[in-house]
């Protein structure tokens, strides 16, 4: 791996937490992602299960992680089974984790290998009352393809078929969403990163230069500081391009007198950064344009002002919405008419700021976490308002990420620049 390890201190109290919200004696297994095929021979590259990662720091194909910790023999409480090397696979593929290797990492003392897997389950599963099975449960997942979790789930109910089944991805969901300090230390290098990346595209940004060409020093500032590259597939649209929320084509050519809107973010440990800034492609911003971006920027501020715990989601979009409303009535994009006669599910800013200002962040860029719930210190967000204006050629969003703390809010992209002025003077030196 590009990154150094976190520690194992961080997966041990991960599973401590998770053990206290099982039942009495139940069993939960974590399946390792697959290596997923393109064409030919050909395979994606491999990403690991972040529920797996979660609670053991396993980063490699074929792992499965068992937890038990009602079981009689203190041994088999907590198990990891590996995928088995050999001369030939260390030849192929290279290095796979000792098991040394893999208890320096996990702090998960029993590791055995996947040839010891249906043995050792059966045993446990003489005992188990309780047996927990993870799915990937997310609001804006729609996968076709069949996971290793799924071939589990089918095998497991076929051979044991008496067993109480439960569902261990809502428990997931409660314990990733609070951040520990050495989640946020990953995510802040994961955004420090990104930042890097940032600077060096002020130098490079200039009239003439094709997407894709900035899409590549991107790439390169995030893979030789330790990034594994790009948390999510980047975008890098100009002019037009920039109000398409979701164009990842790259292709065009740079514009003197376009904004330059780039939503992207480094990878690092498996912890993701997710920042959007918009930049003047010829260096400094038309009038308009000024004034669209501080309009997007003094919404932003506002809305961090808003992620307090106790606070929701919905409740939260709602009122960023009333700011961003009085945003557009200034910007002369609506007016009162607009606002009186407004559909109270379709309100009249949709037309121009079209989707949702946060979401939860971490190992997943749309990380998990109930959007119901209540807010707390520890959770960590993105927030990302923006003005999408397709009659004149003009997007801008702005997107930072914070952490909610006991006392306020830590933005994990305060050095980030941001304000258009500081964007000018930077480019201007390039």
């Amino acid at each position: 791996m590009k990154y150094s390890p976190l520690g194992k201190e961080l997966y041990i109290e991960n599973r401590r937490r998770l053990v206290k919200e099982l039942k009495p004696n139940s069993l939960v297994l974590f399946n390792s992602n697959d290596i997923l095929p393109t064409n030919a021979d050909g395979t994606m590259p491999f990403r690991q299960n972040n529920d797996l990662y979660y609670l053991s720091g396993i980063d490699q194909e074929e792992s499965i992680l068992v937890v038990y910790p009602d079981f009689h023999d203190k041994k088999l409480r907590e198990v990891l089974f590996l995928k088995g090397t050999n001369e030939n696979i260390a030849i192929w593929e290279g290095h796979k984790y000792t098991k040394e290797e893999a208890f320096q990492i996990s702090g998960i003392g029993s590791i055995y290998w996947l040839s010891q897997f249906n043995s050792t389950f059966n045993i446990l599963m003489a005992e188990a009352e309780h047996v927990y099975l993870n799915t990937n449960e997310h609001i804006r997942a729609d996968a076709e393809v069949e996971t290793r979790d799924m071939r589990f789930i089918k095998w497991c109910r076929e051979k044991y078929p008496l067993h109480k089944y439960e569902r261990i991805a809502p428990v997931m969901h409660g314990l990733r969403a609070i951040k520990s300090a050495q989640e946020v230390e990953a995510l802040q290098i994961a955004c420090d990163i990104t930042e890097k990346g940032f600077r060096r595209v002020l130098e490079f940004v200039k009239p003439g230069v094709m997407e894709y060409e900035v899409e590549a020093e991107y790439i390169h500032e995030f893979i030789r500081n330790r990034s594994r590259g790009f948390a999510y597939t980047p975008i890098v649209a100009s002019g037009f391009n920039a109000c398409v929320l979701h164009y990842i084509e790259n292709s065009r050519a740079c514009k003197d007198g376009e904004i330059l809107l780039m939503d992207v973010g480094a990878e690092y440990a498996n912890y993701n950064a997710d920042m959007t800034r918009s930049i003047p492609v010829g260096g400094k911003f038309a009038k308009r344009q000024k004034d669209v971006y501080n309009a997007v920027l003094r919404v932003q501020r506002e809305a961090m002002k808003m992620l307090t715990p106790g606070n929701t989601i919905p409740e939260y979009h709602k009122e960023v919405g009333k700011v961003m409303e009085s945003e557009l009535l200034g910007l002369k994009l609506l007016d009162k008419t607009d606002i009186k006669n407004q559909n109270s599910d379709n309100p009249a800013y949709r037309k121009y700021f079209m989707h949702g200002t946060s979401h939860h962040l971490g190992l997943d860029v749309h990380d998990v976490g109930n959007i119901y719930e209540k807010m707390q210190p520890g959770m960590v967000f993105t927030v990302e308002p923006g003005i999408y204006i397709r009659e004149e050629n003009l997007g801008i969003r702005l997107e930072n990420n914070v952490v909610i703390t006991d006392d306020g809010l830590f933005d994990l992209m305060q050095n980030i620049p941001i304000e258009a002025d500081e964007i000018e003077d930077l480019m201007a030196r390039g």
